[in-house]
């Protein structure tokens, strides 16, 4: 079986803030990645059903971070795209819950 190009992380608001929190879903060991988690190119979907692209990236000197491609809400404000730091990771069941802390400079 072949491994999706992009995972889905479904977030529970319409915009990203420190403290928010996205689950990633279909990763096919949450247990190994949420120990020492691994690049990944993800899908968001926000709780207005706006889907953007985003990547994890894990070798910042800061530890895991989150970029998030520019996009516009379901209620039409456009977010410019960021980078968050990733504060926490956590497996949850079988997804891997990532909470934000705070965004970048980059």
């Amino acid at each position: 079986m072949s491994q999706p190009d992009a995972f889905l992380a479904v977030c529970g608001h319409t915009h990203l803030f420190p403290g928010a929190r996205c689950r990633v879903q279909g990763l096919p060991d949450a247990r190994a990645f949420a120990a020492l988690p691994w690049p990944l190119d993800l899908m968001l979907r926000f709780s207005d059903d706006v889907v953007t692209e985003a990547e994890l990236r894990t070798g910042d000197p800061m530890g895991p971070a989150l970029t998030v491609q520019a996009h516009t809400t379901g209620a039409g404000t456009e977010i410019d795209g960021r980078t968050w730091v990733i504060r926490e990771v956590r497996r949850a069941g079988s997804e891997i819950e990532l909470t934000l802390g705070g965004r970048t400079g980059l």
